[in-house]
C-alpha cells in the first residue's frame, strides 16, 4: 500500500465555490475514485486556500492511469480546472506530489516493539522516583 500526498492552490476568490462543488461531489465521480484503487482519500483546506490532499492506494500509477481514461474524471477535471493556480494540466495529474518524511506506524514496526517499552520504562521509573 503507497501512501499518497499532494498540494494545490485553490484561488482565494473561488474558494466557497470550491467548497460548495465538495459538497456533495458527483456520484459518479466518487465511484470512479473507488474504482481506480483510491481509498481513505482525503482533502484538507488551509488558510488562504492551500489544498492537501492524501489517499492510500495499492498501485497509484494504474490508479493515475485509470482516471486520466476516464470520461467521468475527466468532465469533473476540466470543471475543477479553473478553481487552481499554477496547474499546468488536469488537477488530478498535475498536483504537487509531497514527499512523506515520518509515518509512526512504519516506524513502530520497524523498532520492533522497543519505542513502546521504553515508553513503558520511563514511566515506570518516572512513577517510582518519589
Amino acid at each position: 500500500m503507497t501512501r499518497v500526498a499532494f498540494q494545490l492552490q485553490v484561488r482565494p476568490e473561488l474558494l466557497d465555490e470550491y467548497l460548495a462543488r465538495h459538497s456533495p461531489v458527483w456520484p459518479e465521480m466518487l465511484a470512479e475514485i473507488a474504482a481506480a484503487g483510491r481509498r481513505n482519500y482525503s482533502l484538507f483546506l488551509a488558510e488562504g486556500g492551500t489544498l492537501f490532499g492524501y489517499y492510500e492506494v495499492d498501485d497509484d500509477a494504474a490508479a493515475q492511469a485509470y482516471l486520466a481514461a476516464s470520461p467521468v474524471a475527466a468532465r469533473w477535471e476540466a470543471e475543477m480546472g479553473r478553481f487552481f493556480v499554477g496547474l499546468d494540466g488536469r488537477p488530478d495529474q498535475a498536483a504537487t506530489t509531497l514527499t512523506e518524511v515520518f509515518h509512526l506506524e512504519d516506524q513502530l514496526a520497524d523498532a520492533g516493539g522497543s519505542a513502546a517499552s521504553d515508553t513503558d520504562n520511563r514511566n515506570d521509573t518516572e512513577g517510582s522516583a518519589s
